[in-house]
């Protein structure tokens, strides 16, 4: 199978958990949302594009931040990702949001659409980071600014280790191929600041923003949908038998038990965030 339609095979089959836990998500993951939008200096009456919104975030709450007088454009490969967040976006009402089916390296605006640019966990899957980010500067206004978040490695985020650690005791992890379109692709600090400098954009920067993940779930439903969301992880545990999917249920549910406070799941975590501007037209 194509390495594009493996990537899109792939999140087909998870847009429904996505969808099933967004608000859960929203809520982890809204640290990072404040973040982009302030590195990409969002502010009210803007028009901004969201870039692999997934199943609408964070398109979906950048809408408060540019008002009834902004607009908010999501795009993503993946079309049962665009229906989910069509429906979230036609439950809450939202008037100044817009949904649409495209990839990063080929996006149907016009020039200098944008007054500025965002992506959360999306420049690791493009199949050209490059060509991506290019035709990203090209819909983006001159001056503006892009912001890209992408996960730093795995052993710096409970998040992603907790679960995945147990699993791999059991189901052995392939050999990491170079450049894998997977979540840690951009893990090595430099490795997509490079990237955007090849890209061309103006005076790029890279941090590493830390913060806690908080999710107000059982330990049980978190379980759940670390083990959902994920395609790679469904795949694993699928292939354990009932006394072994059972142990480690049971094993996963003592590691995030420690996490674990009123109710609430608390996490440290940190991901790199780089943005840049679009240059200047003199």
């Amino acid at each position: 199978m194509h390495s594009d339609q493996q990537v899109i095979h792939r999140w087909t089959g998870s847009a429904p958990f996505w969808e099933k836990h967004r608000e859960i998500i929203r809520q982890m993951f809204a640290p990072i949302t404040d973040a982009l939008g302030a590195d990409a200096q969002i502010a009210s009456r803007q028009s901004v594009l969201d870039v692999a919104t997934g199943p609408g975030e964070p398109a979906l709450t950048i809408a408060s931040v540019v008002g009834p007088q902004g607009k908010i454009v999501g795009v993503d490969p993946i079309d049962e990702m665009v229906a989910a967040a069509r429906r979230e976006a036609n439950r809450l009402e939202l008037k100044n949001v817009q949904f649409d089916v495209a990839f990063a390296d080929h996006l149907p605006f016009p020039n200098d659409t944008f007054d500025a640019v965002i992506s959360r966990f999306g420049v690791m899957f493009f199949p050209s980071p490059v060509e991506g980010i290019r035709e990203m500067l090209r819909v983006l206004k001159s001056g503006h600014k892009m912001a890209l978040a992408v996960w730093p490695p795995a052993e710096r985020n409970p998040f992603h280790y907790l679960l995945s650690r147990i699993v791999d005791r059991y189901v052995a992890p392939a050999p990491p191929e170079p450049d894998a379109r997977d979540a840690f692709r951009f893990a090595p600090p430099g490795k997509l600041l490079k990237i955007v400098n090849e890209a061309g954009i103006s005076a790029p920067t890279e941090r590493l923003f830390q913060f806690t993940m908080r999710a107000s779930v059982s330990v049980e439903d978190f379980f759940a949908l670390r083990l959902e969301v994920s395609e790679k992880l469904r795949e694993k545990f699928s292939m354990l038998s009932p006394q072994q999917k059972s142990e480690l249920q049971r094993e996963a549910l003592e590691a995030i038990r420690q996490y674990s406070t009123g109710g609430e799941i608390r996490l440290p975590a940190e991901v790199l965030i780089v943005s840049g501007a679009k240059a200047r037209i003199s």
